[in-house]
């Protein structure tokens, strides 16, 4: 396979994202990829921040991990991002960020970029599909080329079986409800396989 550059874009709260985009990463590494791990920027108010223990902790543990930038989707051939849902749409934190891509997208720099999505809610209705789907619009507008799981491996049906990306349901203790380790390592496999062949031409 071709060398590919993955970003991987994420927004976390309480950590579930985060955790999802460590697994995208191990499995990346291992498929051969080259592998930035970068979160969009924290926009809340920090009394909201503050009044969740499990957000104020992980917004400490992860403060040196880097932000996303425009250079991280022009560096990459290809990207996942993982966000929770929010009310069945993205995060504003991711909102923001890809709102702020403009120059890149004016100039033709997200054209043919790979990407795929993941996400997590509170409960399987909680949106996660409307979430995915949110993201793919604007991934459209781009000219990316979207990278679906579909069904293209069993273990995709013991992570609830979503078609447009990993997704978990998380409990009211932050634990994640379905085991999706081995969907979320399948996608960023099946995402670097995709794009070595579009890096190949």
């Amino acid at each position: 396979m071709a060398n590919v550059k993955l970003a991987v874009i994420y927004y976390s709260s309480t950590g579930t994202n985060y955790q999802m985009a460590k697994w995208a990463e191990e499995s990346a590494k291992e498929n051969g990829a080259e592998v930035r791990v970068v979160k969009a920027p924290e926009l809340a108010p920090e009394g909201a921040v503050a009044s969740n223990p499990a957000w104020k902790s992980h917004l400490e543990e992860t403060k040196d991990v880097t932000e996303a930038t425009s250079d991280d989707i022009e560096w990459a051939d290809a990207i996942i991002f993982s966000v929770p849902t929010r009310f069945g749409n993205l995060p504003a934190q991711m909102k923001q960020y890809i709102d702020t891509q403009g120059g890149l997208w004016a100039s033709g720099k997200t054209v043919n970029k790979v990407v795929s999505g993941m996400t997590s809610a509170q409960n399987p209705h909680g949106g996660q599909e409307a979430t995915l789907l949110s993201l793919y619009t604007s991934m459209m507008h781009w000219g990316t080329i979207i990278v679906s799981p579909g069904y293209t491996d069993p273990v995709l049906f013991g992570a609830g079986g979503n078609p447009y990306g990993t997704s978990v349901s998380v409990d009211q203790d932050g634990k994640m409800v379905e085991d999706v380790e081995g969907a979320v390592k399948h996608q960023a496999k099946r995402v670097i396989e995709i794009a070595s062949k579009v890096v190949s031409g």
